[in-house]
């Protein structure tokens, strides 16, 4: 049970702080916009830009929403993929890093454009260095809270 309780906390915590730094991320890298702008753009995923942009605090609410279930499952994966691969915890920075731009590229290039956005943004270098390492912020968070303790 003590494994088991220690692959949900870092799951939790990992996928909590990694989701909620890549919020102030995200409205930092876009000239620190007001979060909730960030969380309506997140719900505009699931029911369009439109909608998103028209709503308040409830549709900001369901980009949290998404935000954190997104960063959890982000966590989980590379969590549950530590416990099987003990490389991945005892060089966890490395490992982290690289399931950064591993998210990174799954998330431009698979969830965007499947989402209700549709496209990823125009490729640009100087965003494209930003995002890339707020991914790799990202993934070096959840590999902290998996590595070996």
């Amino acid at each position: 049970m003590r494994g088991r309780h220690k692959t949900v906390i870092a799951i939790l915590l990992g996928g909590v702080l990694a989701g909620t730094i890549d919020i102030g991320a995200a409205s930092a890298i876009n000239g620190f916009i007001d979060p909730l702008r960030i969380l309506r753009f997140i719900a505009g995923g699931l029911i369009g830009l439109p909608a998103a942009r028209a709503g308040g605090i409830e549709i900001a609410a369901l980009g949290a929403a998404l935000q954190i279930g997104m960063a959890l499952i982000i966590a989980a994966i590379f969590v549950i993929a530590s416990n099987a691969l003990p490389v991945l915890k005892r060089q966890w920075l490395a490992a982290g890093l690289a399931y950064g731009v591993g998210i990174y590229f799954v998330m431009e290039y698979v969830v965007v454009p499947m989402s209700r956005i549709g496209h990823a943004p125009a490729f640009e270098w100087r965003s494209f260095a930003l995002n890339m390492a707020a991914m790799l912020l990202f993934g070096t968070i959840i590999a902290w809270f998996a590595r070996d303790r």
